[in-house]
């Protein structure tokens, strides 16, 4: 069933371990990772960003889409969420990440999102708090759950772009949750948006560790969460270029420092988005090498040309348009694009399998206590 991250990270911060925040691109993709979290018994985050609504929405140029075009791509999310989610024996939250505005949050708590994140780190400290307690005050009531940000992570990946980290001071973390009540809120201690975030990362994990301490020490029991945690496999790069890519200057986390913070420094969410882009990409290429027979199809074809034109594209969304209706989640009539959409599958179910693992979450959907939305208003 469809829930809250309340009750997802209640569990969590009891028990020491993080779930995987992961974004969703496609109904392929959102029907494989309940089906891999339900194999690994594992209460399941997906994440839909504003530009991933658009998408879904129908918005090829995804980057330029309005309001009303994320609004489309928000209720078809939601209607797969429930199509795939409603039956699933874990609990599930479909979440909107890096919401930038109260109209876009309020649009995907309207459309049924049982989690919506508003990011306005990049705004002055007292109009971050301002804007998030309006969107709290907005959620809370209707049973959804907020996250919000403070600090700011470097790199770029959609809308999300900056620089340089600033890393969150602990004093203004505990500032900001008792003005917003936010029920998770993402900080700022090394990770980067995107698929190049540098060599010999080294994260900061007293951050965490002196943040979480601080809200304990304020009775203040928000989950914190980690952006930009993609590990972006070398392995994986190797083969996309070896297949025709051309991806340089790419680096990730490294996995080993990110279960060092969960567990000491209190990391309950941690999100990922390009490991996702990028075994999708690999295993597409592949699939031109092993079975170039699905290039008969002209629109298999016509994807086949969109990736050869621009080698060092990684994001499925950028060479998956010309079946955009079935990423929507048309049926499938055609042999050689089920193929391709059952690569797409099998992406994103070996980048979850993994990391469900590494993070903790496995067999832990016992332990959650999963409410409707009904329900979580009365616990507010």
């Amino acid at each position: 069933m469809l829930t809250s991250l309340k009750p997802l990270l209640k569990v969590a911060h009891e028990r020491n371990f993080a779930y995987g925040g992961f974004n969703v691109n496609s109904a392929a993709q959102i029907k494989a990772a309940i089906r891999i979290h339900e194999i690994m018994r594992s209460p399941a985050i997906l994440q839909g960003a504003e530009a991933a609504n658009a998408f879904m929405g129908g918005r090829a140029d995804f980057m330029n889409a309005t309001l009303d075009d994320k609004k489309k791509g928000m209720a078809n999310l939601v209607a797969l969420a429930h199509k795939y989610g409603d039956s699933a024996t874990v609990p599930v939250v479909l979440h909107l990440d890096h919401g930038r505005s109260y109209e876009v949050c309020q649009a995907a708590v309207d459309a049924g999102y049982t989690s919506v994140m508003i990011d306005c780190s990049a705004l002055p400290f007292e109009e971050n708090m301002e804007i998030t307690k309006k969107v709290v005050d907005y959620a809370h009531p209707r049973g959804v759950s907020v996250e919000g940000e403070i600090g700011v992570i470097a790199g770029q990946e959609d809308h999300v772009k900056a620089a340089s980290s600033t890393y969150t001071n602990p004093l203004d973390a505990v500032t900001f949750v008792k003005a917003t009540g936010v029920d998770a809120l993402a900080i700022s201690y090394g990770t980067a948006h995107g698929a190049a975030k540098g060599k010999n990362i080294v994260l900061r994990k007293e951050v965490p560790i002196a943040v979480n301490e601080c809200l304990m020490r304020s009775d203040l029991s928000t989950a914190l969460v980690s952006h930009g945690s993609s590990t972006v496999p070398q392995d994986v790069v190797a083969e996309i270029n070896n297949l025709g890519g051309t991806i340089n200057g790419s680096g990730g986390i490294p996995l080993d420092q990110l279960q060092a913070v969960v567990k000491a420094g209190g990391i309950n969410k941690i999100n990922v988005d390009t490991d996702i882009r990028m075994a999708t990409t690999r295993n597409i290429r592949e699939l031109w090498v092993k079975h170039p027979e699905v290039l008969k199809n002209e629109k298999v074809k016509a994807i086949y040309d969109l990736m050869q034109a621009n080698t060092k594209a990684f994001d499925p969304r950028l060479y998956l348009v010309p079946i955009l209706d079935v990423v929507m989640g048309a049926e499938i009539n055609e042999p050689e694009i089920q193929i391709v959409m059952q690569k797409v599958e099998d992406a994103i179910q070996e980048v979850l399998c993994q990391l469900v693992v590494a993070f903790g979450s496995y067999h832990q959907a016992q332990y959650v206590e999963a409410l409707t939305l009904d329900e979580l208003k009365k616990t507010y």
